[in-house]
């Protein structure tokens, strides 16, 4: 890459990443901040682990197990309705303490059939402590331990993608080892502690896009592109996802999980939460489009030096538009599959189309999916066009092809000659491959010029 070149990459990528780097440092929280009382969600109490060491057959009557509640239109006490009927069996599974102040003491737990959980003598269970319950109830099964298949799967991922990528692989795992800490580390507690979602997404979404995607492709011309194409795109998701969520006047409150987060911390700004996952969510997917058009770019360039930027755009953004296609559809399918249980409650309500597009609940969806759909598009035209504008205006200095005879293309003779015949540090040029020796000072001219001279005569004569 030329030294201009380099030069407005640079003019425009350091005072970025210095802003980035400021950013982390002003707004970094030290911290998720503590909250009153308990959350409500179980992961803040003390927790020990425990396994099933046995299961029994006993009536649901005998152990008094209540009925759960039967769906509407369902009566009480009917197996399909998830009641206990009265001759009906239940399990009784004694749980045992295995660690902790408590570890060897034991309690029972009733499972009855239509419960979701089913226990395995065995099993390996997450158990929650209540110091202040009587004996008896200070232990209740909280959850099932997964530590040990989610450890498999993350192994069997990371093998694969370090046998796939070999040492770009090692680097891409390590890429998202810094991404996830940026999010636990900074982007979480920042937003707990009352800062601007959309501000801490914007400088947290920009340090891991810096960091995954120097880290993984190198520092080159050809990544600092994609993160110019990326960043343009982000901001262009920022702008519509600020204007279309106040437009549409989504609170971003829709669901339980938010409103115990605003319950929780009421500083926080739940519809600034709404663009900042916008945002988040997006970028993993715009870091995909912009690499690859930016290398698509690059490779066409090297198959036909002498194209234009105008057909190296054109030649691009052919294989942009294939890849628009999957993306978007790829990203639709995502959310809905995310909302299925929610359409799928909608399909029963029997509702009409306007109305379920038009609730909040649909329409935080519908409007997370089209802006960052629009973003999608908007990155394949502008990291095309930044690549070719990049590629073609390289002028790193080329090697002059020698011509027949030894004669540059610029002309023939001996200044010709000397201006290509030496290289730049003084040295000799190495011969090509076809050319023939040169002759030597001594050799006069009937070495060079056999078949002439006396050889000629003597044939005359």
């Amino acid at each position: 890459m030329s030294r201009h070149l380099r030069k407005v990459i640079a003019a425009v990528l350091i005072p970025f990443s210095v802003a980035v780097a400021v950013g982390l440092a002003v707004l970094w929280p030290g911290g998720a901040p503590g909250h009153k009382g308990d959350s409500g969600l179980g992961f803040d109490r003390t927790t020990e682990s425990g396994r099933v060491v046995r299961i029994d057959q006993v009536r649901c009557a005998d152990v008094h197990a209540q009925p759960q509640q039967p769906p509407p239109g369902q009566q009480s006490g009917d197996p399909a309705a998830g009641g206990a009927a009265r001759d009906e069996m239940c399990e009784k599974a004694t749980i045992e303490v295995t660690s902790g102040k408590d570890k060897g003491r034991t309690f029972p737990e009733i499972v009855q059939p239509s419960a979701s959980r089913q226990y395995e003598k065995g099993q390996k269970l997450i158990l929650a402590y209540a110091p202040k319950a009587p004996k008896e109830l200070q232990y209740s099964v909280s959850d099932v331990d997964r530590e040990m298949p989610m450890a498999l799967l993350a192994g069997l991922f990371a093998l694969a993608v370090v046998a796939v990528g070999r040492l770009r692989g090692v680097f891409a795992l390590v890429a998202l080892a810094i991404s996830f800490g940026v999010l636990t580390l900074f982007i979480l507690p920042a937003i707990l502690q009352g800062s601007n979602p959309l501000v801490v997404a914007v400088v947290g979404g920009s340090a891991i896009m810096l960091v995954a995607l120097y880290m993984c492709h190198g520092l080159t011309a050809r990544t600092s592109v994609a993160v110019l194409g990326t960043l343009i795109s982000l901001l262009l998701i920022g702008l519509l996802g600020s204007l279309f969520i106040g437009w549409a006047h989504l609170t971003g409150n829709t669901d339980d999980q938010t409103g115990l987060v605003h319950g929780l911390y009421p500083d926080i700004e739940i519809q600034g939460l709404l663009l900042a996952g916008v945002i988040i969510g997006s970028l993993g997917v715009l870091d995909d489009v912009t690499v690859t058009q930016t290398s698509a770019v690059w490779e066409l360039k090297e198959a036909d030096p002498s194209a234009h930027w105008r057909t190296l755009y054109a030649a691009a953004m052919r294989i942009g538009r294939d890849h628009i296609a999957s993306v978007v559809n790829t990203l639709v399918l995502a959310y809905a599959g995310a909302a299925l249980p929610l359409l799928l409650l909608f399909s029963i309500a029997d509702s009409g189309v306007s109305t379920v597009a038009t609730s909040e609940i649909v329409a935080e969806e519908i409007v997370r999916t089209l802006v960052g759909s629009i973003g999608l598009v908007a990155s394949v035209p502008v990291t095309t066009l930044l690549a070719a504008l990049v590629v073609s205006a390289d002028r790193t200095p080329a090697s002059v092809p020698a011509t027949a005879g030894g004669a540059s293309p610029a002309g023939t003779g001996r200044g010709a000659g000397a201006s290509v015949g030496r290289r730049a540090d003084g040295a000799d040029p190495a011969p090509a491959p076809n050319a023939a020796p040169a002759p030597s000072a001594p050799a006069g001219r009937g070495a060079g010029l056999p078949g002439r001279g006396k050889g000629r005569r003597r044939r005359a004569k």
